[in-house]
């Protein structure tokens, strides 16, 4: 099912990042994920994906950056109404170096319930799911 854009660029702020072989391999360290299939073009040429990718969870960052930047005020000053969120994603394609991805959180018919997606500067989806926050009174129910 296809998720309209969370926001206007021109209305709120983004959560995006440029892909660059020195993110990736910054991020790798940072996660002590070095798996070649990040770093190493000769061995990730010969994989189904066919190069260098991406960390997943590099990109799926994203979704909380959108999320926390586009929350209600009330929410972003209190960042544990975050604690117990469930995230459920999937991975759609792959990310590659020079892509330029941005996170997505549209709310839901529930309160407290995102449709959220990461998408490429072409529009293709690379990861989409939901959010769930968990219920605290007291909390802004207002939609991103």
């Amino acid at each position: 099912m296809p998720i309209p854009p969370a926001t206007d660029p021109a209305d709120a702020p983004i959560a995006q990042l440029l892909v660059t072989s020195e993110a990736i391999r910054r991020y790798a360290r940072l996660t002590l994920d070095e798996n070649p299939i990040h770093l190493d073009a000769d061995f990730a040429r010969t994989t189904p994906m066919g190069g260098i990718i991406a960390h997943g969870t590099m990109s799926a960052a994203l979704i909380w950056q959108a999320l926390r930047l586009n929350a209600p005020t009330s929410t972003r000053n209190h960042p544990d109404d975050f604690a117990g969120a469930r995230l459920s994603i999937r991975f759609r394609r792959p990310v590659r170096i020079d892509d330029i991805v941005r996170g997505e959180a549209v709310s839901g018919d529930e309160p407290d319930r995102y449709a959220v997606r990461v998408v490429r500067q072409d529009g293709e989806c690379v990861i989409e799911g939901s959010l769930a926050l968990p219920h605290r009174p007291g909390r802004a129910d207002r939609p991103l």
